[in-house]
């Protein structure tokens, strides 16, 4: 394609995308244009009357109809921006979200005003691409070790963690759930965000971009999304020390149940009495909080 200007390409590709349905047609036509054209929007911004190369349409029009079968930008791209940070990403592992963020910045408030949180292992749970542990190991200047089942998802991680520079801070291990930890092995903070969306919701609720690309691996978490939790919760006794505190993200409708599940396998017990549900920014359920008395 030839004689074509910058300007002229977005409005292209956000057309083909509005007509598609495709709800942020400009955003997703801006990223997909710097991506393919090597240039910051700054730069599209100033140059948008410049011919665009050949290759570079191409390219362009390319990632366009891929966008349109619905595949999310962050895979076509190859990366995405969390905790103001770029993690590579695939179809191997879940794209960053907001959620995750506010996990994170709950974990971090209440480490900043409950001493000895991190005075031991720390250990990030289902670590899929290995944000929550880069943004840990950045952000408390500790170790830790990080776990997921996947495979696949390690070898993202091991980039992410490469990336930033903390080969020496981060322990990648393979594993399902707290299975490879015996008592041997406590943690002072343990943050999770496991698989909860519920297996029917994964077959038939999911929008296209979730359920035809992103990895089913990390999304079920089984009937009502609750198996996995209910497992980890089995296992904390073992592995969460005490005086240690736990972490995790879970669906905006799984409060109740995690209040429910908290009870039956935890409260009462070997120092679990207190259980925290915090709110997001929507106000939805979204991080429970749960400690270990000393």
């Amino acid at each position: 394609m030839a004689g074509i200007c910058f300007n002229e390409l977005l409005a292209k590709g956000v057309k083909k995308l509005s007509q598609a349905g495709i709800k942020e047609s400009l955003i997703d036509a801006r990223l997909l244009l710097e991506e393919a054209s090597g240039k910051s929007w700054t730069e599209l911004l100033v140059h948008g009357t410049s011919q665009a190369s050949s290759a570079v349409a191409e390219a362009y029009l390319t990632f366009i109809k891929r966008r349109i079968q619905r595949e999310p930008v962050a895979y076509i791209i190859g990366e995405w921006e969390f905790w103001s940070l770029p993690f590579y990403v695939c179809p191997d592992v879940l794209i960053p979200r907001q959620e995750t963020e506010f996990l994170l910045e709950t974990v971090l408030k209440h480490n900043s005003h409950l001493p000895g949180v991190v005075d031991g292992p720390i250990l990030d749970l289902c670590c899929g691409s290995g944000i929550i542990g880069v943004v840990l190991a950045r952000e408390l200047q500790k170790k830790i070790i990080a776990l997921d089942i996947s495979r696949a998802a390690l070898k993202v991680a091991g980039k992410n963690v490469t990336r930033h520079n903390l080969q020496d801070r981060i322990l990648l291990v393979q594993g399902d759930l707290l299975e490879p930890f015996g008592s041997s092995h406590q943690f002072s903070l343990i943050v999770a965000n496991p698989p909860y969306v519920s297996n029917d919701d994964v077959r038939h609720n999911l929008q296209p971009e979730v359920c035809r690309y992103e990895p089913h691996l990390a999304l079920d978490g089984g009937h009502l999304g609750m198996e996995l939790i209910d497992r980890i919760f089995s296992g904390l006794p073992r592995v969460l020390q005490r005086g240690g505190h736990f972490f995790m993200e879970f669906g905006a409708d799984q409060g109740d149940f995690t209040r429910k599940l908290f009870n039956t396998r935890l409260k009462g017990t070997e120092g679990f009495e207190t259980l925290t549900i915090l709110q997001d920014y929507s106000g939805r359920d979204r991080v429970v909080h749960i400690s270990r008395t000393t």
